[in-house]
This record gives C-alpha cells, sequence and structure tokens, in this order.
C-alpha cells in the first residue's frame, strides 16, 4: 500500500497527490505489495489555501485548504453538532496506535517527502507509519498515520482497516508519555482517481485522524489497488491516568 503525497508550493498554489499500492508479482501469488511505478500514480490537484485557514504550528496548515472533517454523506452538520469538541493537545510524537478492535498494535516511524516530493512509505508489512509534515495526533489539524493492507505475502497492519466501525476508539501513544484517544467518525472507500484530496488532507478546526490504506480489487495490470481505505477520526481528549 502506497499513499503518496506530493506538495508543490509555488505562488501560494499546492497541489497533494495520492498514488496506489502496488506488487512486484502476481495477485495470484498472494498479497504482495510493493511501490507503485510513477506511471500507475493517480492524482488530484489542490487549489491554494486560504488566507482564513485555521492557523497552528504545523507546517502542514501553510500549504493545505480549509475542508470539512467527513463527507456530508456520511455525518450531517447536526451528527457533527453532537460530537464532543475536544481541547487540542500541545505537539508531541506518535510511538505506538492501538485499535483493539481491528487487532492493530503497531509502533511508528516517522515517514518524510522524498526529492520527488513524494511521501515515504513503511518498507514492510509493520509498522505503521506518521507523515512528519502533518500535525502531530491531538495536535489542532489532521494527523496523518499509513500503513500497509499486505506486503509480500504478509498481512499488513492495516489489513482490518475496511472493517472499523464508527465509534471505534483508536488510542495514540505519544512521546512525552500521554495517550490521545480518538473515536471513529466514519471510514469510506474511494477510488483512486476520486480520492478526495482537500477531505483527507485539509485543515480541520479541531483535532482529526486519518487513517489510511488501499483498499478494493487488486489490478495486476497496474501493480495497484483500484482504491484507497480512509477512516475518519476526531479527538476524545487525553486519556486519564
Amino acid at each position: 500500500m502506497k499513499p503518496t503525497v506530493r506538495i508543490a508550493v509555488g505562488a501560494a498554489i499546492a497541489a497533494v497527490f495520492v498514488a496506489g499500492c502496488g506488487t512486484s508479482t502476481s495477485r495470484s501469488a498472494g498479497p504482495s505489495v510493493a511501490p507503485v511505478p510513477s506511471s500507475a500514480v493517480a492524482s488530484v490537484p489542490v487549489s491554494s489555501a486560504p488566507a482564513s485557514a485555521p492557523v497552528s504550528d504545523s507546517p502542514m496548515d501553510s500549504i493545505l485548504p480549509s475542508a470539512p472533517d467527513v463527507p456530508s454523506s456520511v455525518a450531517t452538520a447536526a451528527d457533527l453538532a453532537q460530537l464532543p469538541i475536544a481541547k487540542p493537545m500541545s505537539k508531541s510524537a506518535p510511538v505506538r496506535v492501538q485499535v483493539p478492535s481491528i487487532g492493530v498494535d503497531s509502533t511508528l516511524m516517522d515517514l518524510g517527502l522524498l526529492a520527488d516530493g513524494s511521501l515515504q512509505v513503511p518498507p514492510a508489512a509493520f509498522p505503521v507509519g506518521w507523515y512528519t509534515g502533518a500535525p502531530t495526533p491531538g495536535e489542532l489539524g489532521p494527523a496523518i498515520i499509513v500503513g500497509h493492507i499486505d506486503w509480500a505475502g504478509v498481512d499488513g497492519v492495516f489489513y482490518r482497516l475496511h472493517s472499523l466501525l464508527p465509534g471505534a476508539e483508536i488510542d495514540v501513544t505519544r512521546a512525552d508519555g500521554s495517550t490521545a484517544v480518538f473515536r471513529v467518525v466514519s471510514v469510506h472507500e474511494y477510488a483512486k482517481d476520486a480520492f478526495p484530496t482537500k477531505l483527507v488532507y485539509g485543515n480541520t478546526a479541531y483535532s482529526a485522524l486519518r487513517l489510511i490504506t488501499c483498499g478494493g480489487a487488486f489490478n495486476a495490470k497496474a501493480h495497484s489497488y483500484d482504491d484507497d481505505i480512509v477512516a475518519y477520526a476526531e479527538l476524545v481528549g487525553p486519556a486519564v491516568t
């Protein structure tokens, strides 16, 4: 699974690109996933960020536009109004993510941008990684955690992400010893050529989290899964010890 972010900044214009998951072997040989070639990358441009975008100390805020946290078809304004808005936490890098309902328990590695502007991805089925250019989990804005659905015949850490249900808990342990507790709002599967880049990566007015992996059918010709799966979650608050 390879979600790829490409960022080009010039004259206040930003673009984010989402790529697919690829494999170097046929699907019949097993769920073996490797980085997809550039020719298979599907991209969706993003408009420039408005001057009124929410402000935080994350560098991502300066290059991404404002966007609602979840699609209106999943959660209406009335639905969101019923959800508690937790106070954002201070900046602290994530070190462990747990999603008990789907058996996820993983450390995290840092993911940055490669020279070509693409997002680094974890080198194997485990662990997951977090994009260091985005807010840390618990901070104001959308934190981004990505993981493989499978790799070299082994189920990836996010193999069961598609089965995650609204209301499920996500716990992110942070370097400062605190735990940011999130609640899943919705889980969506998107065709790669219709990936809602602004919705997934855009600024939010509160602390949000996105878990991203691949899904759908495997396209052997493109060496990629057809879809991306995104779990949208919001901060409930720090864990009480």
